[in-house]
């Protein structure tokens, strides 16, 4: 960024035209004329590389007089500064990965890829918020603790795949625990789990709302996703004999008890049907906790006059010197 400090003293470059017509006016007033009967030897001999520079003194004085006027409109240059202050929000994504979430109501494949994808565009979304995972099904892990490496979360997203038969299950309140043990320690302005799952609890040692209650004690939230269709859904199955094969089975979501969840923590429940119904819901927590960022714009300016005051006084010196030197005048 360029400016002058003090531009009123610009409107003083119009005295600089003014000038070159008075000298024009002056020189042609004061020029002599002389007869002759024939100017052709005159012309013949020409003028000398002295006379032709004559006036270039009178060009270094309103050079002169340019810079000095500029250099009293203080010309800045600045270089604009900012200062950021984020109060970031610290988010856990709490992911039910037990068997039920291959149900193929969420197009175009499962519940668990379509949470998936929902969850890795909520991610592209976030900026300066600490993001972490955690998945449960008959018990629960940290998948990836807090991070600002969004890179690596994604990754790690996409290696989830649905429990085995080994510790399979929807063990809700260990989830919610997990989760809350991360965020524990956060200085955080918003500490918040976004849980979602598609079942009952009926695995782990601390029942939901117990764990809803000890989250409401450090201030998290939690939002609580139901996912599954209304009615039935369709569920793959290994049959030895046909191979894999669909079978209806009922969609059970306990939402009175994701709601109390909600409710406890002083934030929502919603249910999705469908992938599109979730990435809205996604969307419309995301909007919901949003980070505060201020910023403070300011401009540092660094002064240019001396420059101009050090040209202007160099020609002037210049022109002293060629008027007592070689442009000197004989009295």
């Amino acid at each position: 960024m360029f400016r002058f400090a003090d531009p009123e003293y610009l409107y003083l470059l119009a005295l600089v035209p003014l000038l070159a017509y008075w000298y024009w006016k002056r020189r042609a007033k004061g020029s002599g004329k002389i007869r002759f009967s024939d100017i052709h030897v005159i012309k013949r001999v020409g003028k000398t590389a002295k006379q032709r520079l004559r006036h270039s003194l009178f060009l270094l004085r309103l050079l002169f007089i340019s810079l000095i006027i500029i250099a009293f409109a203080r010309p800045q240059s600045g270089s604009q500064m900012r200062e950021t202050t984020t109060e970031g929000v610290d988010i856990i994504l709490a992911l039910d990965v037990s068997s039920s979430m291959l149900a193929e109501d969420f197009k175009p494949k499962n519940r668990l890829e379509a949470a998936k994808k929902v969850a890795e565009e909520f991610i592209q979304g976030r900026q300066n918020d600490r993001l972490g995972m955690v998945i449960f099904a008959g018990e629960s892990f940290t998948q990836c603790p807090l991070t600002l490496d969004y890179g690596v979360l994604m990754t790690l997203l996409q290696d989830i795949k649905v429990a085995d038969q080994d510790w399979d299950g929807t063990a809700i309140g260990m989830g919610i625990i997990n989760a809350v043990n991360r965020l524990r320690d956060s200085k955080a302005k918003s500490k918040v789990i976004i849980l979602l799952t598609d079942g009952v609890n009926n695995r782990g040692e601390v029942d939901p709302i117990t764990a809803s209650n000890i989250a409401a004690a450090i201030d998290v939230k939690i939002y609580t996703i139901g996912a599954g269709s209304h009615g039935t859904a369709l569920y793959p199955v290994n049959d030895p004999l046909l191979g894999k094969r669909f079978v209806p089975m009922p969609v059970e979501i306990d939402e009175d008890v994701l709601k109390q969840i909600a409710a406890n923590t002083k934030a929502r429940y919603f249910r999705a049907t469908d992938t599109k119904k979730l990435s809205e819901i996604y969307t419309e927590i995301g909007e919901l906790e949003k980070t505060k960022i201020e910023v403070k714009e300011f401009t540092r300016y660094d002064e240019y006059f001396h420059y101009f005051l050090m040209i202007g006084l160099g020609l002037f010196i210049l022109e002293m010197i060629l008027t007592n030197s070689i442009f000197r005048k004989l009295p």
